[in-house]
């Protein structure tokens, strides 16, 4: 075990970037740690509940009030690596190397997009939902129990990031098991489909193509490709790539493709579409870096970045990143600035809210097979938002788990 010992603390020093016990500020990896710290501790598998009520709200809605979005639980495992709490990570870990292996209707390692919060015991991890008490029966929620192709990355993402941490083969394991699934996901020569979406046990599969969840596969596959020397790590990261070189428009990159495969309409945008490429891209061409620019131009709020074009509120999620995006290119100024304006989103709890005014729109469907542009984001303290203003702070690339330099 002191091996492990003397890896973990190891990392500590480096996500840091500090000595020990130098009084270097971290407000946003100390937000998380008093936010999360004491779930992460009653048992040693734990989902996180996404959201926390605003102080307006008695309550979540029906929706959320028991969801552990894997996304945002990915997020966080990481970025408590990043922070130096590899021991807290690892109940997330835990959590998400059970849902690889073990899953109620499925058996291809496929992960569902959300889970129960609270504790994973050994049996078959649980799905969120409630008591409607209109239709007497219990209801859950058909995007959640899906498997959206990037979220089953990102959960692959956390489990690797472990596995640097710990040298655990039991997470690279789940890591592999969950891109089993993810690799059946194929559009033909060009990428991975969106995934599933639906109730057990008939799902629909759905064939358009993002660009974001693409990355989040190119990341995942040239991680194991470095790990295993496998081929078909090798290929899926081609795959994706050949995705990825697609949607790029010159200056920026488009959202991906339609169910037909067809390119997406040019004039929807996604502010995460433009940084999560050449951020995981590592030999990516140096026109990728123009999208951050073109953010600049297109996506940018007084204050912060908006999730979309309409620009009608600052994003606090997609600010961090754009935060951490500009530490990358050496911008320190707008890093700064960046990170000055986080402070204001930072609850007491220490989460921060996902946005500053009441709603922010994405012009995306809940629905991944609807087009009805319903998918908000409203003023409620996020485990997402939070993670990613970690990440930004410690200088952590999620996609090659490397400090920037």
């Amino acid at each position: 075990m002191r091996w492990r010992a003397a890896i973990v603390l190891a990392l500590a020093l480096l996500a840091g970037g500090r000595a020990a016990g130098a009084a270097e500020e971290r407000p946003f990896c100390d937000g998380l740690q008093r936010a999360v710290g004491v779930q992460l501790r009653v048992a040693d598998a734990v989902f996180l509940r996404s959201y926390e009520p605003d102080p307006d709200e008695s309550r979540l809605p029906a929706g959320l009030s028991t969801t552990a979005f894997v996304y945002d639980n990915a997020l966080v495992a990481i970025a408590l690596v990043a922070c130096g709490r590899v021991a807290d990570a690892r109940a997330i870990g835990e959590a998400l190397a059970r849902a690889a292996w073990r899953d109620r209707s499925f058996t291809d390692g496929r992960l569902r997009n959300a889970y129960r919060a609270g504790p994973v015991y050994d049996a078959v991890p649980l799905l969120p939902g409630w008591w409607d008490d209109r239709a007497k029966l219990w209801a859950e929620d058909a995007a959640q129990d899906g498997s959206s192709t990037g979220n089953v990355a990102w959960a692959a993402l956390a489990l690797l990031t472990l596995h640097q941490a710990t040298g655990e083969r039991t997470f690279l394991s789940a890591a592999r098991r969950a891109m089993e699934w993810v690799m059946t996901t194929s559009c033909g020569a060009d990428g991975f489909c969106g995934g599933v979406h639906g109730y057990d046990p008939q799902q629909v599969r759905l064939t358009w193509s993002s660009t974001e969840h693409n990355v989040d596969v190119y990341a995942v596959s040239r991680w194991l490709f470095r790990l295993t020397g496998e081929p078909r790590y090798d290929e899926a990261a081609q795959r994706a790539r050949r995705l990825l070189d697609r949607s790029f428009r010159g200056d920026h990159f488009s959202l991906g493709t339609k169910p037909d495969g067809s390119p997406a309409d040019d004039g929807l945008l996604a502010l995460d579409v433009q940084l999560w490429p050449w951020m995981a891209v590592t030999d990516a061409p140096r026109a990728w870096r123009d999208a951050l620019g073109f953010a600049q131009t297109y996506l940018a709020v007084a204050g912060g970045f908006d999730f979309n074009g309409d620009r009608d509120g600052v994003w606090v999620e997609g600010t961090a990143q754009a935060a951490l995006a500009y530490r990358l290119v050496g911008d320190d100024a707008s890093y700064q600035r960046l990170m000055t304006g986080l402070r204001a989103d930072q609850t007491p709890s220490g989460l921060l809210n996902a946005t500053r005014s009441r709603r922010v729109t994405t012009g995306l469907s809940i629905d991944p097979t609807g087009t009805k542009p319903d998918f908000f984001y409203y003023r409620r303290p996020h485990l997402g938002a939070t993670a990613w203003a970690a990440l930004a702070e410690t200088g952590w690339n999620p996609f090659t788990g490397a400090i920037v330099p």
